[in-house]
């Protein structure tokens, strides 16, 4: 199927044109990062007057760059949820629209299968593997035994590892989105000796934990005399991102071994992470276990994604009516479609 995909979960407004959900003709992101940047997070509202401005021409782009006219798509898929609900709604509103318009069935997808999918559309990956879904708003595991079946193993209790990253940056004045900065500051791998706890690491089970180490830094911060110079907010970055990659790619491995997987895919913004990279590729070789990770196009918030999921649906008659609405929490487990 020729499908359209629109993703508006959040502040990245994006369109794609993908072919038998595997072949991307067109995966345009319109970032909203400036706009944000200035108040150190992300503005709901401004977010969603920002989708609603750009979201027709970028469709308009995304079909000239596939070089496909709106008449041959065979399909919508667009991100129903978890998200924003504001931004979310521009999404879902535009594309049953478009749907509409055109005779042609439309499918809502859950933002975080979009997310763990991606993969297939760059290598064939056998399931069931053992899925990492990791961002600014979800640190997630789950047994992944196909398109549509998913088992929860353990879930972030407080922040999600990407929220802690863009707060950490926050309190050092590193500026939005701060993730990729303190990745960049991490490069030197030079601690100064700094340690920081890994929250819930002891435990057992294959929950997380990241607010902990958060204030640590916080902590960390406060007792200091005078302001922390180059050096030192360097080694205070490199420190939170060690202890953050321990607790993940740990805990990873501890559910892998309790499921008896041998293949992890680790999705989501936070999969950009060189330091979390570098670190899964070591572990996997001791361990014995195939670790894959998207492009970072298809880490980050794109439309793409969505298709690989959205093929499997429609191909086998799964449809969303013309009333489909947006939903802010969907718990990825609950995933059924009928």
């Amino acid at each position: 199927m020729l499908l359209l995909a629109i993703e508006s979960s959040c502040d990245e407004t994006a369109v794609a044109v993908v072919r038998d959900g595997r072949q991307i003709l067109s995966n345009l992101i319109a970032s909203q990062i400036d706009l944000h940047a200035v108040y150190g997070g992300v503005v709901p509202e401004l977010a969603s007057r920002r989708h609603l401005e750009v979201i027709n021409p970028l469709v308009e782009e995304a079909l000239s760059v596939a070089g496909v006219s709106a008449a041959e798509l065979e399909g919508v898929v667009v991100t129903r949820g978890p998200g924003l609900v504001g931004a979310l709604l521009v999404g879902v509103a535009f594309a049953k629209a478009y749907a509409y318009a055109l005779d042609i069935p439309l499918i809502g997808v859950h933002h975080i299968e979009g997310h763990i999918q991606a993969i297939q559309l760059e290598k064939e990956v056998e399931y069931p593997f053992l899925a990492v879904a990791v961002s600014g708003g979800h640190t997630h595991l789950y047994r992944v035994d196909a398109i549509g079946e998913y088992r929860l193993l353990g879930r972030t209790v407080d922040d999600a590892a990407g929220e802690a990253f863009d707060k950490v940056a926050k309190m050092m004045g590193l500026g939005y989105p701060g993730g990729p900065v303190i990745d960049k500051l991490a490069a030197s791998g030079d601690d100064g000796g700094i340690v920081f706890p890994r929250p819930m690491l002891q435990k057992k089970n294959c929950d997380f934990s990241f607010s902990g180490v958060k204030t640590a830094v916080l902590n960390y911060l406060q007792r200091l005399e005078s302001k922390p110079d180059e050096k030192l907010i360097g080694q205070i970055a490199t420190a939170f991102q060690i202890a953050v990659v321990d607790v993940i790619t740990k805990k990873t491995l501890r559910a892998v071994e309790a499921e008896g997987l041998s293949r992890i895919v680790v999705a989501g913004g936070v999969a950009c992470n060189s330091g979390l990279r570098k670190k899964f590729a070591e572990l996997s070789i001791i361990n014995n276990v195939e670790t894959f990770f998207p492009s970072p196009i298809l880490c980050a918030d794109n439309a793409a994604m969505l298709a690989v999921a959205g093929d499997y649906y429609l191909s086998r008659g799964f449809t969303s009516p013309l009333d489909l609405n947006a939903v802010s929490n969907w718990p990825l487990e609950q995933l059924k479609y009928s």
